[in-house]
């Protein structure tokens, strides 16, 4: 009897997905444990193993539609005995969601439209052989100086026929997203020649814009986001800290730690949020509508930018963990994030949120809380200041932090509270010690 592969939920808030790409084709036989797709989720692309044995017998649905509904068939898999021809359907493949323009016969059924969102599959597409990622890149973007972009954008790229070294890259130091190569596609005369390029758009002409379109991963963003400033009533609490002593501490605790360990500052100001939670538990809570959710352990969850948008890999229990473990596994995550390798339970849930932007020499900041935690703390740069010490002007480094905190789960006295202790921690770290 047939099996229906359906769309997995690959994290809790998951309810759909886009089908970025198939890795097999009619007809292939399959084991446990292949991968057979990515599905692009609200969180990042991960990778989908097949559960059942057997052939493909048929793809519902085509590479690159958006908007699949959990649960929803997306393949066909024939057991041990079957042909895949036999289960061949004859119904159309499912639609792509109802946000989707209806569907049109298309050569190819991954992104080849201006659209920003994929049209649905088209008919042929359960009998039709997916066509293949190519095995290099094109042979343009292999020449000359080294070309920044990211493995799947040159993918896309190759899939498409595109010229990538004439895509400009949005990314860091100019890197190319997956974004650019959309938008390149999407629009041909907004780069310096493709297959297709009917000529280049001045940049200096009055107006001169291109479209990008939003991934899975951005919509979700800016839906929950949006969400959290007109549901949850924010208020802002700001303290400026002194880091000499911490820093001088991480300078000391690095010379002596082992090979293989190094404290980044991040480090530690994720094991002071930690002790500040157990200090003061009413801060460490989330509103849940006739129940406020108080939290056990401090699961601090960590901003990571990724291509195209933003992940809160967690540290759980973090005031359970020494220095030298909160390092060793928030570097194992930044890294795992970065290369869209992280499993779901690793990126989902958190007690609170730390986004620091420091490192881009960001002074202050206020982030928007990342629901349904009841708090989220920003942290801007160490920069050297003046300050006055018993009525003397004297120098230090200073790093300004902002609490941005929901009022319908904790109050204004609650959060100046977990802040004062936060910033004992801070400016004495040997009692984050204890």
């Amino acid at each position: 009897m047939a099996i229906d592969i359906l769309m997995p939920a690959l994290s809790p808030t998951m309810e759909t997905g886009t089908l970025a790409k198939w890795n097999v084709a009619v007809g292939d036989a399959v084991r446990s444990g292949d991968v057979i797709a990515e599905i692009e989720t609200d969180k990042a692309t991960m990778e989908v193993e097949a559960v059942d044995e057997g052939v493909i017998a048929a793809l519902l649905v085509a590479a690159g539609s958006e908007g699949i509904a959990v649960g929803s068939a997306i393949a066909r898999l024939a057991e041990e005995g079957e042909s895949a021809a036999d289960l061949s359907p004859e119904k159309k493949p499912e639609p792509a969601p109802e946000s989707a323009p209806a569907p049109t016969p298309a050569p190819t059924p991954a992104l080849d439209s201006a659209a920003p969102v994929a049209a649905p599959a088209p008919e042929s597409a359960p009998e039709s052989t997916p066509k293949p990622a190519p095995e290099s890149t094109p042979k343009s973007a292999s020449m000359g100086k080294r070309l920044f972009a990211t493995p799947l954008a040159r993918r896309i790229a190759g899939e498409n026929d595109l010229d990538i070294t004439k895509v400009v890259g949005s990314g860091p130091h100019g890197r190319i997203l997956r974004r650019d190569v959309e938008a390149a596609i999407a629009d041909p005369s907004s780069v310096g020649a493709s297959k297709d390029s009917v000529g280049v758009q001045k940049s200096g002409e009055r107006g001169a814009s291109h479209l990008e379109p939003n991934s899975q991963m951005r919509k979700i963003i800016a839906g929950r986001l949006q969400e959290s400033k007109q549901t949850a009533p924010h208020f802002y609490l700001t303290v400026d800290c002194e880091i000499d002593a911490l820093l001088a501490a991480r300078q000391q605790m690095n010379e002596a730690a082992p090979d293989g360990v190094k404290l980044s500052l991040n480090d530690l100001i994720i094991r002071a949020a930690a002790m500040a939670l157990i200090k003061v538990p009413k801060a460490n809570a989330s509103w849940e509508g006739d129940n406020t959710r108080l939290y056990h352990n401090a699961d601090i969850a960590m901003a990571v930018a990724v291509d195209g948008g933003l992940i809160t890999p967690v540290i759980w229990a973090a005031e359970q963990k020494g220095l030298a473990e909160i390092s060793s596994i928030s570097r194992d995550l930044a890294t795992r994030a970065r290369e869209g390798k992280l499993a779901p339970e690793e990126f989902s849930g958190g007690s609170f949120t730390i986004s620091n932007l420091g490192m881009f020499g960001v002074r202050e900041f206020a982030a928007v809380i990342n629901p349904p935690q009841g708090a989220i703390l920003a942290v801007g740069a160490g920069e050297e200041r003046p300050v006055v010490r018993d009525g003397q002007l004297a120098v230090a480094r200073v790093m300004t932090v902002t609490l941005s905190a929901d009022h319908r789960v904790v109050d204004g006295a609650v959060g100046a509270q977990w802040l004062q202790s936060f910033k004992g921690y801070i400016e004495a770290p040997v009692t984050m010690l204890l």
